[in-house]
């Protein structure tokens, strides 16, 4: 990573603009402005003097950056309210600029000419943290534990470094077991800037770092949007750009199913393409660079309506509010009917294709179950890797559901061959994944391989809106046009008025993306459904309630 897209040096007129907003101050030799773990720290500009941003490795302290005048301190952190990575020692006295979060804020939201600089080195000193200093977090668990495999994806799909440590081949992995005290039944472990979270889980994790919604200060907005994918981040951008008290929640990790694309290249203005997971950091950034509060694991369980408001019941036991709400909870792939399925999810059966199951299967064969285009990205992306890939499609054209740019390279592929009109029946072996056995147009096979990857259509995630608003025969959510006067009943017969764009049967909330019955299933449609609901917000939050 260039010094000059991680670690700027500000001219005059930006620390001038900041200091505007901030409060100078000087610092002696030896003194600690932020230690690792902290729960919030102010954003630092060096006026003079100079700063060492440390990390704890293996008890001891590793220098990750110097900070001298005219350079800044902090990283994504700041926006999102996330726990602390690192240490600043101060090395030689001098003066500072402190701004605080909301200060900083408001800076990046109305200044281009700090914010751009800002947010630009943030991004980049996230992804050093992601690839030189993953010790932040370390995490220990056993490569065939489904608990270790979930909370290794919400860390890898929330793009938070960390490290981890097999409990079965790493072998410093007892030793650091008895250290800790940590029991075999304990684990998933993590260890946390010192701290042990013992059974850890994506929520509890979460909740730890700082990301879920007991961090907010309260819990009644303008604007609830559930679901973090495409759709959700688009709303979510669009409603805080606009001036609207902006809550996003996400189930699983921020990026949705996009997020952990192995590559979009039919994307507008990405011509060389861009991975999902990339497109959603930048989304996400450019949602709390205007106010949004975004928060993960978060599932909505229920929905009603109090005292004007949508009040969310959430997984934790909690609630929010809000005078309206967009649902952009997507949909979710379907699971394979096979035999044995239940015994391998998280540790050979997979849902998604990352970095991280890629290191997994370690250029050993796979198989990955699907027609569409994720099951066709997957497919590109593990064989480039080095793993021989069968393609299982149910259909009798590989290009029924599959764009042409990737039917080609799919077929032109010497790492993978296809097999149309072709399922799973089983997945089998010991305590990895070894075979799984097929049905197709020649009877039934086994093919031997280290994962799969199911990719097979996908179901509306809609349980939790069952009985307040109207469904198609799929389970999708019905919107404005589609929505039929004895669909509609006597509630909007007294409001006298139709259904705004992108707006349910229920009034004040809204649907869009994947979850929005006859949506266009793809990341750009799901962008401009989710921007083009907020207009419908506003004009909904105008009307005389």
């Amino acid at each position: 990573m260039p010094d000059q897209e991680a670690f700027p040096i500000l001219d005059e007129a930006q620390i001038a603009a900041l200091d505007a907003v901030g409060e100078r101050r000087t610092t002696t030799v030896g003194e600690y402005l932020y230690r690792e773990g902290d729960r919030a720290y102010d954003f630092i500009v060096v006026v003079s003097g100079e700063i060492e941003i440390l990390m704890t490795v293996a008890g001891e302290d590793q220098v990750v950056a110097t900070h001298g005048p005219g350079r800044f301190l902090g990283e994504l952190n700041l926006l999102t309210g996330m726990r602390v990575f690192v240490s600043a020692r101060v090395t030689a006295a001098g003066e500072i600029i402190v701004v605080p979060r909301e200060a900083l804020r408001r800076a990046i939201a109305t200044d281009t000419r700090v914010g751009d600089v800002i947010l630009g080195a943030f991004i980049a000193r996230r992804t050093v943290l992601l690839s030189g200093a993953s010790s932040a977090i370390r995490v220990i668990g056993s490569t065939f534990s489904p608990d270790t495999g979930r909370v290794r994806e919400f860390l890898v799909r929330s793009r938070i470094p960390h490290e981890w440590v097999d409990a079965d081949t790493d072998p410093g992995a007892d030793e650091l077991l008895r250290y800790l005290d940590i029991a075999p039944s304990e684990l998933p472990a993590a260890i946390v800037s010192g701290a042990v979270v013992r059974r850890a889980t994506p929520g509890v994790l979460s909740e730890y770092l700082g990301l879920t919604v007991g961090s907010l200060p309260d819990r009644c907005f303008d604007l609830i949007v559930v679901g973090g994918g495409p759709g959700g981040l688009a709303a979510s951008v669009y409603g805080a750009s606009e001036g609207l008290r902006t809550l996003g929640l996400e189930m699983v990790a921020i990026g949705g199913q996009a997020g952990s694309s192995s590559r979009i290249e039919n994307y507008l203005g990405f011509p060389t393409g861009i991975t999902g997971g990339d497109l959603m950091q930048r989304a996400m950034v450019q949602a709390e660079k205007f106010g949004a509060f975004l928060t993960s694991p978060c599932a909505a369980e229920s929905l009603r309506e109090e005292s004007g408001h949508l009040v969310i019941h959430l997984s934790d036991g909690t609630d929010v509010a809000a005078r309206a709400v967009v649902v952009a909870t997507g949909a979710r792939y379907r699971r394979l009917e096979a035999d044995g399925l239940a015994d391998f999810e998280y540790r050979g059966v997979y849902y998604a294709a990352t970095e991280i199951e890629r290191r997994a299967c370690a250029m050993a064969p796979v198989v990955v179950a699907g027609g569409g285009n994720s099951a066709g990205q997957a497919a590109i992306f593990l064989a480039d890797a080095g793993s021989d890939v069968t393609l299982l499609v149910r259909s009798p054209d590989v290009g029924a559901k599959m764009s042409r740019y990737l039917v080609d390279r799919v077929e032109a592929h010497d790492r993978i061959s296809v097999k149309t009109k072709t399922q799973i029946t089983a997945v089998e072996g010991d305590e990895a994944l070894r075979s799984v056995r097929y049905r197709g147009p020649d009877g039934e096979g086994i093919l031997a391989c280290s994962a799969v990857f199911s990719f097979i259509g996908a179901d509306p995630s809609s349980e939790w809106l069952s009985g307040c608003v109207a469904l198609d025969a799929k389970g999708f959510v019905l919107t404005d046009r589609a929505l039929t006067p004895d669909v509609l009943g006597g509630r909007w017969a007294a409001l006298a008025r139709d259904p705004l764009p992108f707006e349910t049967s229920h009034p004040g909330l809204f649907a869009v993306g994947d979850i929005r019955s006859g949506s266009t299933k793809r990341v750009a449609a799901a962008v401009g459904e989710g921007s083009a609901a907020v207009r419908s917000v506003h004009e909904f939050l105008a009307f005389d309630h």
